[in-house]
């Protein structure tokens, strides 16, 4: 196992952990580098398993028997090893999760591949909370979407705080970045797919009732926190749908929305 221990923070290996929580740098240069962090061994692992292949290792001494294995299934993949006060200075937080790996970013999928057989989309439009692009993940893992379409505007998906929240849920899900939108909802329609958008307007149909109706492929839209989904989706939308909600309170928070639409809209 290549492992190298670290000596100080201007080592030009570990360049690619360098300053990660410069949000704005990072998702630019990530994807520009064919990159992304994954981040604690659990993440690491699936990650890998996910057939994802990492261009080197970063942790500290005392993870090494944790990932082991890893290190051996790669034996070409340097593992880059350090004290915690080291590699904090490098990557600007605390390592408490235990270990992080660069990985090469898998080559987007296309439309085509992520709608074929599926018949529970999520479109996630414009979302740029991280936390909240990650948990909405995990939510479509876990409670029946089969795909997810971010739009242009969307954050990364493979930004390391939406993978962690995520709990590598992202490399489970089917997932695309649209190329045009609204336009894209044009292409749903067309695949077959009734187009809902989550949001509370005057005709809106409650959640019950878009669930009774039971739609044989249905892509749902949720919008931006705060402003929620665009006045062109909505328009181009077949039909606005809502979460009835108690006297006082208008909405929920994105994420919780797209739980409680999830499993109230999976396929039956």
């Amino acid at each position: 196992m290549p492992v190298i221990l670290l000596e100080t923070a201007a080592d030009p290996r570990v360049s690619d952990y360098l300053k990660l929580t410069d949000v704005q740098l990072r998702l630019k240069t990530e994807p520009e580098r064919g990159l992304y962090i994954a981040e604690s061994s659990r993440v690491v692992r699936r990650a890998i398993a996910a057939g994802h292949r990492p261009r080197s290792f970063f942790l500290t001494a005392k993870w090494l028997g944790e990932l082991q294995d890893l290190l051996e299934r790669f034996p070409d993949v340097p593992a880059y090893v350090g004290e915690p006060a080291l590699l904090e200075e490098i990557t600007g937080f605390h390592l408490h999760r235990g270990a992080l790996a660069a990985m090469e970013r898998p080559e987007p999928l296309a439309l085509a591949e992520v709608l074929d057989g599926a018949r529970r989309l999520a479109v996630l439009e414009d979302i740029t909370d991280h936390t909240n692009l990650g948990a909405m993940f995990r939510s479509a893992a876990g409670l029946g979407i089969d795909a997810v379409l971010v739009t242009p505007r969307c954050a990364d998906p493979l930004y390391r705080r939406s993978i962690r929240v995520s709990m590598g849920t992202v490399f489970q899900v089917p997932w695309a970045r649209l190329e045009s939108w609204p336009d894209g909802i044009a292409e749903l329609q067309a695949a077959g797919f009734t187009v809902a958008a989550m949001e509370l307007t005057h005709e809106s149909l409650t959640i019950d009732a878009l669930s009774a109706s039971n739609p044989e492929k249905l892509a749902l839209i949720l919008g931006t926190e705060g402003a929620g989904v665009t006045p062109a989706a909505l328009e181009a939308a077949d039909v606005a749908v809502e979460i009835p909600m108690r006297p006082g309170v208008d909405s929920l928070n994105v994420a919780a929305a797209s739980a409680v639409a999830f499993w109230e809209l999976r396929a039956r």
